[in-house]
Parts: C-alpha cells; sequence; structure tokens
C-alpha cells in the first residue's frame, strides 16, 4: 500500500493543525447563496450562470437552510413549470457538512461515502463556505506535483529507526526542494520512500545517500 507524506507550500499554520491541513485551507469562502424564496429557474440560471454545481440556500442571517445540486434542480424543473414543485421542495433540508476546523480527511470521507460532489461549511449554524471533490483534488494534484516537472528518487530505508529524518537531511542539504514523500512498506516493515522533487539533478543527491547507506532503487530527473 502507498502512503503520501504530504510536505505542503507555506500556509497560514492556523489552517493547519498537527500537522493536518484543515477545511478552512480549501473550501471557497464566501459562495454563492440563495434564498429559499427564489424560483427554480433563478436557482439553474444562478448556476449557469457562474459555472458551479452546488447552491447553499441560506436565510438573511445566512443560516443554512438547505443545499442544492444541479442534478436535483433539472430533475424537478418540468414539475415545478406545472406547478407542483419549488426551490424547497427539491433543497436538502438536511445535508452531510462540515465544519471548517475539521480535517480535510473528514471531508474526502464523507464525499466518498455518500457518493457526493460537495458539502456546506458551517460554523455555529452560520455558512462560512462549501468544500467540493473538485477542491480536494485540485490541492492533492498541487501537492504531488502531478502537473508540474519534477524530479524523483526512491530510497529503501529498511526499518531502522531515523532513517527517514537521516535520509530528508541528506536530500535537504544537496539544495533539493522537497515537494512531497510517498512510503511503501512490506509485512517485515522494509520501507521505501518516494521523494518527489522540484526539477533538479539528481547524480549528486543519488551519490550522497549511498554514500550513507542507504539503496537508491531510481534517480529521476
Amino acid at each position: 500500500m502507498l502512503y503520501y507524506l504530504i510536505f505542503p507550500p507555506a500556509a497560514d499554520q492556523s489552517t493547519i493543525g498537527d500537522g493536518v491541513m484543515k477545511i478552512q485551507a480549501l473550501m471557497v469562502s464566501d459562495p454563492i447563496t440563495i434564498s429559499a424564496q427564489a424560483s427554480i429557474s433563478e436557482a439553474i440560471e444562478l448556476m449557469k450562470i457562474n459555472s458551479i454545481r452546488h447552491l447553499p440556500v441560506v436565510s438573511e442571517e445566512n443560516l443554512l437552510k438547505g443545499f442544492l445540486t444541479l442534478a436535483d434542480l433539472k430533475q424537478g424543473l418540468i414539475p415545478s413549470m406545472l406547478g407542483d414543485l419549488n426551490l424547497q421542495d427539491l433543497m436538502i433540508k438536511e445535508p452531510i457538512m462540515v465544519r471548517p476546523d475539521d480535517d480535510v480527511e473528514i471531508a474526502a470521507q464523507l464525499i466518498y461515502k455518500h457518493k457526493i460532489g460537495g458539502m456546506p461549511v458551517v460554523d455555529n449554524g452560520q455558512l462560512v463556505g462549501i468544500i467540493t471533490a473538485t477542491d480536494i483534488l485540485r490541492t492533492f494534484i498541487d501537492m504531488m506535483g502531478i502537473l508540474t516537472s519534477t524530479s524523483r528518487i526512491d530510497v529503501a530505508v529498511g526499518n531502522q529507526p531515523g532513517g527517514l529524518k537521516k535520509a530528508l537531511q541528506i536530500v535537504n542539504d544537496k539544495g533539493a526542494d522537497i515537494i512531497n514523500v510517498g512510503m511503501t512498506a512490506d509485512q517485515t516493515g522494509q520501507r521505501v520512500y518516494y521523494f518527489r522533487l522540484a526539477a533538479c539533478k539528481t547524480a549528486n543527491i543519488k551519490k550522497a545517500l549511498e554514500k550513507q547507506g542507504y539503496e537508491v532503487l531510481a534517480a529521476l530527473d
């Protein structure tokens, strides 16, 4: 199994607790909202103009009253034209929601478990943001450096105490900019670490690691 130990870019430390990124760091603050008294066609037009698929329904005091998705609105459009449905009939009245100081992992688990695209972020009943699967995926891609030119070094560390810390120090001492570190471990505890670096020459890093007894499995510029 592959585990990623994320080394995120510099960020407001209030959004990171115990080394874990909080929802506040990823959520869309001050999201576009709509009143429960608005029409279904107004909600659809608001989504279309702003290219969004989720719409919190709030009171005048910005208290969360419900949550709308584009799919739900489209399903209710024709019945609403016949006068059978209004916005309050279609909105999710008790949506799944999270708090701004919850771990991002919680939002990811809820989105995956309930097969939803996003959810409101609420603090004491007040809507403070919205977080979507796209927000989480975008952050993961940025942290992993997937869409940027990067280098990589794969190092067999074994299971000796302090092995990772020492390897990190060697890589840092050679001036490499570490984007993230991934790890696999077998049943015996033998570990291989995957260092993704900002694009650089890896020959000197490889040589320094091997000099300290590490087995370098791959060094990709």
